[in-house]
């Protein structure tokens, strides 16, 4: 009888701890600066607390309706533990965790991947969490992931400057990263020497996904990492003839008075996802960076701009759409996963908050609005706002909201929130004296780091 009643008290204190989450009163008018720090602060924690527990790297995904098998937590995101490792740097500086407790779980998460499966130095889309191998994210996709694993070594370098010149502790984590960012094969990932870098290899299947990754997408930091490799590096006409296609990635577009000049691959008319201005970005400084082909500030400013004017004008009526409610790009949606786009085709209904609030560097004022809008409406915001920040994604039209988070949606947040706030990020990542001199090989010109 006594266990029963203690499993009963158990149950209670869980339902009313959830209760607690979902309807929380918050004080309103905040300012801008406390409203920023409080979602940056819980978005955090998705990479903190939430981290999968024996690598410290981030859960592929957290469900918190517990749905099983897609509940997904064990499941490690190499692309989007870069982006938590981006995110954990933002904790430091702001006093979420201290410097100590930092280092600890980067010690973790560089001792996990020195034993993980790598392809000439590239590692999977996924790993699994109890071993380190590849978790295939496809039949045919079960190698290296050139791309993801450039998002994770754009945390890592962050990582590296932040701690270079610490404690004898820190800069033998240092060392180690930077032993993890030189073996990455660049040149093997041009398929025998081709002016092209190629997404996919694996040794079960070689090339059969045969996936050249030529631009605009979100991919830009795969170029500009290949360059910047003291070991490994590309040719600059590896990035004219395979990114930029020899000119043929300039294509302009209009939605209104607003112009792209860059031919957005498998994209929409009008920009394409938002996640294409947001990736690359993170550490990669797109103020004054400039080149032959575009001014990527401008349009990656642009084209958050369309996508916030498209949401306003509301061509296809979707509820709840608004100048303070609005954001699209790959997320989850009511058809499974989709990547959102301002056209007619992709705009499903569904507003993803990490959209709007990835893209404060560009849109201060339209975000910003966005953001309060969304935490300061009792109703939605019950709906939305849990543990660790907005959910993935919902739309008001379908009264669809599933209380699920995905990594490489969460840590653009923490880290545009941060580069917003103080440039941290930026700063980190463009102090590599590699990057500077990748840049300069391609024909950039960019800011110079302090």
């Amino acid at each position: 009888m006594r266990n029963v009643l203690l499993l009963m008290l158990i149950l209670l204190a869980a339902c009313t701890s959830r209760t607690q989450t979902q309807h929380t009163t918050v004080q309103k008018n905040i300012s801008d600066s406390a409203l920023l720090d409080t979602v940056e602060r819980r978005t955090f924690k998705y990479f903190w607390d939430g981290a999968e527990p024996n690598s410290g790297m981030a859960a592929e995904r957290i469900h918190m309706d517990g749905d099983y098998p897609d509940h997904d937590q064990s499941t490690i995101a190499v692309g989007g533990s870069g982006f938590g490792c981006m995110a954990l740097l933002a904790g430091i500086k702001r006093s979420y965790i201290t410097r100590q407790q930092g280092v600890q779980r980067f010690e973790k998460i560089v001792s996990f991947l020195e034993k993980a499966d790598r392809f000439h130095g590239a590692f999977p889309h996924w790993l699994y969490d109890e071993n380190g191998h590849v978790h295939p994210f496809g039949y045919d996709d079960n190698g290296g992931d050139l791309v993801e694993t450039c998002y994770l070594m754009q945390g890592l370098l962050c990582v590296r400057q932040y701690f270079k010149d610490g404690n004898d502790t820190e800069k033998k984590l240092t060392a180690r990263i930077d032993a993890l960012w030189k073996a990455v094969e660049f040149d093997w990932y041009r398929r025998g020497g081709q002016n092209v870098l190629y997404w996919h290899w694996s040794p079960d299947y070689l090339w059969k996904k045969n996936f050249a990754v030529q631009g605009y997408n979100e991919c830009l930091i795969l170029y500009i990492l290949g360059a910047c490799s003291p070991t490994h590096s590309i040719t600059k006409e590896v990035y004219d003839e395979g990114w930029a296609q020899n000119g043929a990635i300039n294509k302009t577009t209009n939605y209104k008075n607003d112009t792209l000049h860059l031919f957005m691959q498998g994209g929409s008319p009008h920009g394409g996802s938002l996640f294409w201005a947001h990736y690359s970005y993170l550490g990669l400084n797109p103020h004054n960076l400039t080149d032959k082909y575009a001014d990527y500030w401008k349009e990656m400013s642009t084209m958050a701009t369309i996508n916030y004017q498209w949401c306003v004008d509301n061509p296809k009526k979707f509820v709840g759409y608004s100048d303070s409610s609005w954001g699209l790009t790959a997320s989850y949606s009511v058809k499974g996963y989709a990547a959102h786009a301002p056209d007619e085709e992709n705009d499903l209904g569904v507003i993803s908050p990490t959209a709007a609030i990835s893209s404060i560097i560009y849109t201060p004022q339209q975000s910003l609005a966005a953001i309060r809008h969304w935490y300061e409406d009792d109703n939605l915001r019950d709906r939305i706002w849990d543990q660790y920040g907005f959910y993935d994604a919902f739309s008001e039209n379908e009264k669809w909201y599933k209380p699920r988070y995905l990594a490489i949606d969460q840590g653009p947040e923490v880290v545009m929130i941060e580069n917003y706030r103080s440039g941290l990020l930026w700063d980190l990542f463009m102090s590599c004296d590699e990057v500077k001199d990748g840049l300069k090989k391609l024909g950039f010109s960019f800011n110079q780091s302090k």
